[in-house]
């Protein structure tokens, strides 16, 4: 059996959670025995995450209550255990003698913790729970990374002197089965939703300042009056900064925000979105961008980290001062024959993403640890 360690519910760290979730599937799918403990909002949910009181006693739930729950689970005798977010790899200590995976999906909070800009900031106790996670992966037998950039980032930082994990590269696979779609499915599933119409651009995240939603919003500014399109923004609602520059801008009529949607809603907007725009300013690997362009829609992204391995000979990029640029492959995608080309381009490298290969490639893993599966 393979022990699976996922996140804490009220972090609310949906990615993460996918991930959690498709490791359980796939490895059920390929007939490898998976459950998944993760910490149980016990004290935190008496308050709520946002709340310092609350923030306080989800660390109780997280570092005290939990590893007490895990050792329960231990006594099942695990083959491997599997930390499937490396934030969570400080429990690689409370995990005994079992061998133990660790997935990287970046290090840019450490990073910023040991003093690097990744445009991350992190709080006095973020450095010191950074640091105990550094500690954690430094303990753990394998860390597969889901980027060459990544990998490169834990040769940097969590190879030492001594004995270090060793290191894989395991890109991500598709947690959800995005797809082209006619664009009559497409549409039908966005009815009812205000503001959404034709033509419109798409970015997909959150308002951490690495996602850089404020340059999302100058560059979509920069084309307004050269076509008459709309900016749908899926994922957290912008915050009162973001919206002062809409405001400012003069695009607030033409801003759409989705929170909250289901993968299938997501899948439609891909599809009928002129491109993702994704300016990202750090990442560790870029989901939204192999999900746009499984179902065939152009991405114009940044040329930092593994956004350029990810998204291969199929993305439109530009250095983050170049808005010009992002803007002009903005117009230039509403010509259909132009963005016929780029749909086809991404299609064909969403394919390089598979989510079998990946679980694959995770199995190998556990048989290299030893375990019989």
């Amino acid at each position: 059996m393979v022990l699976l360690i996922g996140n804490y519910p009220l972090d609310r760290l949906q990615s993460m959670q996918r991930f959690t979730d498709m490791m359980l599937q796939g490895l059920n799918a390929a007939g490898v025995s998976a459950e998944i403990a993760a910490p149980s909002p016990i004290l935190g949910k008496l308050f709520g995450p946002e709340n310092f009181v609350g923030k306080w006693l989800a660390y109780i739930d997280k570092f005290i209550l939990f590893p007490r729950q895990l050792r329960a689970r231990l006594a099942r005798h695990p083959a491997v255990v599997h930390i499937c977010d490396h934030s969570n790899a400080i429990y690689s200590s409370r995990v005994g003698n079992f061998p133990v995976a660790v997935t990287c999906h970046d290090l840019i909070a450490v990073r910023s913790a040991l003093g690097e800009e990744t445009h991350c900031p992190v709080s006095f106790t973020g450095k010191l729970l950074q640091r105990w996670i550094l500690r954690g992966l430094r303990r753990s037998d394998v860390i597969a990374c889901v980027s060459q950039a990544t990998r490169e980032d834990a040769e940097r930082l969590v190879s030492g002197n001594g004995p270090s994990p060793k290191l894989e590269m395991i890109p991500n696979g598709l947690n959800y089965p995005y797809q082209k779609l006619s664009q009559s499915t497409a549409w039908a599933r966005l009815q009812g939703i205000p503001g959404v119409s034709q033509p419109f651009i798409l970015h997909v995240g959150s308002n951490l300042p690495r996602k850089n939603r404020d340059g999302v919003i100058r560059i979509f500014a920069r084309t307004k009056d050269k076509w008459n399109g709309r900016l749908v923004f899926a994922g957290d609602v912008l915050d009162a900064e973001l919206l002062s520059l809409v405001k400012e801008l003069g695009v607030s009529d033409r801003v759409v925000q989705i929170k909250d949607l289901s993968s299938e809603l997501l899948e439609a907007l891909y599809n009928c979105a002129v491109a993702l725009l994704y300016p990202s300013r750090s990442e560790g690997f870029g989901w939204p961008v192999i999900e746009a362009q499984a179902c065939g829609c152009p991405v114009v992204c940044s040329n930092l980290g593994p956004l350029p391995e990810v998204a291969g000979d199929a993305g439109l990029f530009h250095d983050l001062s170049d808005e010009n640029g992002f803007a002009a492959d903005i117009l230039r995608l509403n010509d259909p024959a132009e963005r016929a080309v780029w749909c086809e381009k991404g299609l064909r490298n969403a394919q390089r993403f598979s989510t079998e290969g990946m679980i694959s490639r995770y199995i190998d893993i556990y048989r290299s640890l030893g375990a019989q599966l």
